[in-house]
């Protein structure tokens, strides 16, 4: 279970940093290996901005979803920038009212003639595709998307620590007692940790392969 968080100081953003992009839903925050802060976004943040850790303490925060280490001012003066106000958005292209987004796609003329050929135009059978083959490949899809989230946390957190490269073979070959019987020397809160991200890497892993 995370403990009370404590806040390391954080040396100030560059000024010509560029526009903080938006944060996950939830995050963990680790002091060397010890969980200090997990939760939801805003409130891990407010947590960690709110006290002090010694300044040699190496704070690290985790994206829950993706296993991302995230860049952020963790500085007790950086809630009130956050608070601000934002500047009024440019108007984008496309449709962001309905959650339709403007991107360029590069592809051959046959694939834009048979796109075009399609009822509704091409944009309306890019979704339509989209969608499906988000459907088919939702399982494969999600046990590779926990394999990468775990291997991003492990070679930020682990790579020192042993058994690490024979725990990312097993990892990606899809052998979860293996990789339990790998990490389990490794620090509670971190093997908790890698347990949560990983929990859906080894389902139905015969038929992903």
């Amino acid at each position: 279970m995370p403990s009370e968080a404590l806040s390391p100081a954080i040396a100030a953003p560059s000024p010509s940093a560029p526009a903080a992009e938006p944060l996950p839903e939830r995050l963990s925050a680790f002091a060397g290996f010890e969980r200090i802060a997990s939760g939801p976004a805003q409130a891990v943040l407010a947590q960690l901005r709110s006290s002090s850790l010694p300044p040699d303490v190496l704070v690290r925060v985790f994206d829950d979803a993706t296993g991302t280490r995230l860049d952020l001012d963790l500085r007790p003066q950086a809630a009130a920038t956050a608070a601000a106000p934002a500047a009024p958005a440019q108007r984008s292209v496309g449709r962001p009212r309905l959650g339709v987004v403007a991107r360029e796609v590069t592809l051959l003329p046959r694939h834009w003639d048979w796109l075009n050929r399609q009822p509704g135009g091409a944009s309306v059978a890019l979704r339509r595709l989209v969608d499906e083959a988000r459907h088919v490949h939702r399982e494969r899809d999600a046990l590779r998307a926990a394999r990468e989230a775990t291997y991003r946390c492990m070679t930020e957190m682990a790579g020192n620590l042993p058994g690490f490269e024979e725990a990312t073979r097993a990892l990606f070959a899809g052998d979860g007692t293996q990789f339990n019987l790998l990490i389990d020397p490794w620090p509670q809160d971190l093997r908790d940790y890698l347990l949560q991200l990983s929990a859906t890497a080894w389902n139905n892993v015969s038929s992903s392969s």
